[in-house]
């Protein structure tokens, strides 16, 4: 041991304050940085929304693999305290190149406001991103560790509550960056050009982290540092091997069966190694189940009027509020009513909580459907030309005018049934609309001439996915445009034609219309999209007015979700109570029943199980798609209830050891044993001539 306890206070090691600080601005300075980086991928780099998001979850899953290799190198080779310093070197002059690859003006040497050599900036983030990967995974199951071991025996209440003041910090760290960062890349900055200020959203998160390497370093003398025992995972695998081995070659039934299967391996290794990997072993055991919860997690439960990037501010502000109220409030109450709410118990509660949070999800999207349209639509556009009526067999249509045309103008029809289909208007001949339509799909008929039409397929007939809105626009000029629509671009829409549907987060949207010919140069060409709600589409027609200068019309072509947000916050509730419960309680259990020179690794094992419900996602998303979102997530909530039961199972027959108790009883048999040595070879050897 390096150094003595810490002073106290309140109770507690002054030392974790260092700790605590150090995990909120490195959480601060991770979650910052990954805020921008799809946007940073799409608009700076230029790659397109597929080749962002692979890169992108390929960084975070690095992030969840690397924790292993530093726990291997902490209790192994360095110890948890130079594990964590040396990492968070390479991890802050990851973020510092990163923050470099941002800089626009790097290879511009044109001064034109572009770089001229994006791969440089390709190079450098890339090598940036490999370099944080390996510094916030190499230390993430160190610092909890490393914050366990300043405790005393006897400090088990203490120790527990500082791993809820722990997460609070890793959660108060990302609520403030999410926050913060994407402000920091509004404004604009640069030496020859005024550009979005990634360099500066980038940079500040190096700087905290920069600040978290600091406020760690300086707290170095209050540490309870515990040195390296060695190649300890190498030792693990060289006696698990053997034990395996052992068994294999005495499998006759002459020979007696022994307590555990590890215990075949004390022909070679020392009890207390055996003993060790016992207790790693049954808890590594207990894991195999937990990734279904993170796979669930990771589905973001609720996005159905939440964006994704709102989510994670949403369960970060639920997590800061709710882990001093289960600490401080739930779990004295519980314990007061006498029930022994174990580690484990808890650990399935969340489990079940996060299960109920998908039956609330289902119930929530059984209402949202119910406004979704089930049949085919075709709704009547009209561009730039006073239609009169639009014949149908049987059926006279009357279109009023352009401009107080509304959006309830939809029909269905029967592709079978339909045998043809007329515009006809004052003054000229009947005009017959020939098309193959395709039962199920919406479609839109343009026509703005006595003879010119255009039969548009929709490629949108149900509600866009995640509460996202569906946009698209119509140009009815006589020019092709380039239109922007909040950080999305519609690239060439020709004239009398209709653009693909875009989809977009809530809230009003700037759109700006790029026209060489038609548009007046006087005119503002940005206009204002209205509130986009949830789960909605619309198409904005564009045209002009007598002015020269551009308008919209809007049409609604799907209604957005009538269901009142309050109905998804029980469903929010239950999630962040599961991870509170279940998460908080699996760092606190990882660690009390480690043996001392194997925290990190069980750690790790710990983290490796949130990789791994990654990979499930991947999985289950390529082995089928739902027709129906809420059997989906009715189906999820089944899989974790069936694995929360396993678990629960497993946690009955589960015995919680004490590692100190058992490493200090082999203590004393070793220093016994080693004064019964000493003792015999002090006796005085006596001689025949003295007998």
């Amino acid at each position: 041991m390096g150094a003595e306890s810490s002073p106290g206070c309140f109770g507690y090691p002054l030392s974790i304050f260092f700790i605590v600080v150090n995990e909120f601005c490195e959480r601060f300075s991770y979650y910052g940085m990954r805020a921008l980086l799809i946007l940073y991928f799409r608009r700076f780099i230029g790659w397109d929304d597929n080749l962002s998001t692979a890169i992108y979850h390929t960084f975070v899953a690095l992030c969840y693999l690397t924790p292993i290799l530093g726990a291997l190198i902490a209790d192994s080779w360095l110890g948890k305290f130079k594990t964590i310093v040396s990492l968070s070197i390479v991890y802050t002059i990851g973020q510092a190149v990163t923050a470099v690859s941002s800089i626009n003006d790097l290879t511009d040497y044109n001064k034109d406001g572009t770089p001229d050599n994006l791969s440089v900036h390709v190079a450098l983030s890339m090598i940036g991103l490999a370099l944080i990967a390996l510094g916030t995974g190499g230390i993430k199951p160190c610092v909890s560790a490393f914050g366990g071991d300043q405790f005393e025996e006897g400090q088990e209440k203490q120790r527990n509550r500082f791993f809820s003041i722990f997460y609070l910090a890793i959660n108060a760290g990302s609520l403030i960056s999410t926050i913060v960062t994407p402000m920091l890349r509004v404004h604009e900055c640069g030496i020859y050009s005024q550009k979005a200020c990634y360099p500066l959203a980038f940079g500040v998160p190096a700087a905290l982290m920069a600040v978290s390497l600091i406020v760690f370093v300086i707290g170095s003398g209050m540490y309870k540092k515990f040195q390296p025992q060695g190649n300890v995972m190498g030792k693990v695998v060289k006696c698990i091997g053997f034990a395996l081995k052992n068994r294999f070659r005495h499998r006759s039934k002459q020979f007696p069966k022994r307590e555990h299967w590890l215990d075949w391996a004390k022909e070679k290794y020392d009890e207390r190694l055996i003993s060790q990997i016992k207790m790693v072993t049954k808890v590594m055991f207990l894991y195999i189940p937990l990734p279904m919860f993170w796979a669930l997690f990771d589905q973001q439960v609720g996005l159905l009027e939440v964006q994704p990037d709102q989510m994670q501010t949403v369960n970060a502000i639920l997590i800061v509020v709710m882990v001093p109220i289960m600490d401080a409030v739930v779990y004295p109450l519980i314990a007061k009513c006498g029930f022994n709410f174990t580690s484990l118990k808890r650990m399935t509660v969340g489990m079940f909580l996060a299960s109920m949070a998908f039956v609330m999800a289902a119930i929530v999207q059984l209402e949202i459907d119910v406004s979704c349209p089930l049949d085919p639509q075709w709704p009547f556009l009209r561009v730039g030309w006073n239609i009169q009526r639009s014949l149908f067999p049987g059926l006279v249509l009357t279109i009023t005018p352009f401009l107080s045309l509304q959006s309830d103008g939809f029909m269905t029809f029967d592709v079978d049934k339909l045998t043809s289909i007329n515009i006809s208007s004052t003054g000229s001949p009947v005009i017959p609309v020939t098309y193959n339509f395709e039962q199920g799909h919406r479609h839109t008929l343009l026509v703005w001439a006595p003879n010119n039409y255009r039969v548009v397929k929709d490629g949108l007939n149900q509600k866009p996915e995640k509460g996202e809105n569906g946009i698209r626009f119509i140009n009815s000029l006589n020019e092709s445009l380039n239109i922007t629509m909040g950080d999305k671009v519609y690239v060439n829409v020709t004239s009398h034609n209709a653009s693909e549907y875009q989809f977009f987060s809530l809230g009003t949207k700037n759109i700006t219309i790029s026209s060489t010919q038609q548009i007046s140069q006087n005119c503002t060409k940005v206009l204002q999209s209205s509130n986009l709600e949830f789960g909605s589409a619309y198409t904005y027609v564009i045209g002009t007015q007598s002015t020269g200068c551009p308008e919209l019309h809007m049409f609604e072509d799907i209604s957005p979700n009538t269901v009142n947000m309050a109905l998804q916050i029980p469903q929010y509730f239950l999630i962040t109570c599961g991870e509170v419960v279940f998460s908080v309680t699996g760092l606190e259990f990882s660690y009390s029943q480690a043996p001392s020179n194997m925290k990190s690794v069980l750690q790790a094992g710990w983290l490796l199980t949130v990789a791994v419900g990654n990979i499930i996602v991947l999985i289950v998303a390529g082995a089928g798609q739902f027709s129906e979102q809420w059997a989906e997530y009715i189906l999820f909530a089944a899989l974790l209830l069936v694995v929360c039961v396993i678990f629960a199972i497993m946690a009955r027959f589960y015995t919680y050891v004490n590692p100190a108790e058992i490493e200090a009883q082999f203590d004393d048999d070793e220093k016994k044993n080693l004064e019964k040595m000493n003792v015999y070879s002090t006796v005085t050897p006596v001689s025949q001539t003295q007998m």
